[in-house]
């Protein structure tokens, strides 16, 4: 049957819904592409055919086109899914990914993860300041809306958001919620 290798790959993703990373199933994926060749080479066949003169071969044409826009769906389906889930591992493992999750993976979706890495990496170390910013370090929300702000140095005059003026100075703390609005003031 037209694209029922491509369709089994879906499957596969569907019933991986866990969290857990099935292996890349690369014997399926050669399948479908060679599937893909064999529609292709028959469509270029038939057109020439038909150009050539011949009639009656153009429903022959759009059905395997349309198998090869499924396949091509299914195929891109496929390896989408399974870099977002390798995307979602690099933020719940760390740099390093497990063992047993890196043997699942094919050479190049390794290559991914490796050069994902190293750009949020890259762009961690670009932002907040001289030492950069570990954007992993908290990764869930807060359960207040409430900050504490114990200043280390004097700072001056700091303006929040809806217009107040505060003075931040050195062993001084302040609390504030989440818009920037001061609730108390401790010097």
């Amino acid at each position: 049957m037209l694209a029922e290798k491509a369709l089994e790959l879906i499957r596969e993703l569907q019933r991986s819904t866990d969290g857990t990373l099935s292996p890349f199933n690369e014997d399926r994926v050669r399948q479908v592409l060679e599937e893909m060749k064999a529609l292709f080479d028959q469509n270029q066949k038939d057109v020439s055919a038909t150009v050539a003169g011949e009639s009656g071969l153009f429903s022959g044409v759009q059905l395997r086109h349309a198998a090869l826009e499924r396949n091509k769906r299914c195929l891109l389906a496929y390896l989408y899914n399974r870099i977002l889930k390798i995307r979602n591992m690099r933020w719940e493992f760390g740099s390093v990914l497990p063992q047993d999750i890196k043997y699942n993976l094919s050479e190049q979706e390794v290559q991914w993860f490796n050069k994902y890495n190293k750009c949020l990496a890259n762009y961690m170390r670009s932002i907040g300041g001289t030492g950069g910013l570990d954007l992993t370090q908290d990764m869930k929300p807060p359960k207040t809306l409430y900050v504490e702000v114990r200043c280390l140095v004097d700072h001056g005059e700091f303006e929040t958001q809806d217009g107040n003026i505060i003075v931040l100075k050195k062993n001084s703390q302040v609390i504030f919620t989440s818009n920037l609005s001061i609730l108390k003031c401790f010097v």
